[in-house]
């Protein structure tokens, strides 16, 4: 599928430039892979995010307070 997208001058001629190194015209491939690696990457942060959510309220307060108060005591001696 075709699309129009906005670059600044510098980035389509270091585009160009890397496209070039490896022997092709154009840049396309480049973007490709550019949003496969953030749309992947992005994924992975969100399927993070709900197993982060999914532990809320799974620590019993007795844990909860160990828990704390060792956070405690690192962030007084961290420089």
């Amino acid at each position: 599928m075709r699309t129009t997208i906005e670059l600044r001058d510098d980035q389509r001629a270091r585009l160009l430039e890397m496209a070039a190194r490896e022997g092709r015209k154009g840049f396309s491939h480049l973007i490709q892979e550019a949003v496969d690696r953030f749309l992947d990457e992005e994924a992975g942060r969100q399927e993070e995010v709900s197993e982060a959510l999914a532990l809320v309220g799974s620590l019993g307060p007795q844990e909860a307070e160990v828990l704390l108060e060792r956070v405690r005591r690192i962030r007084e001696h961290w420089r």
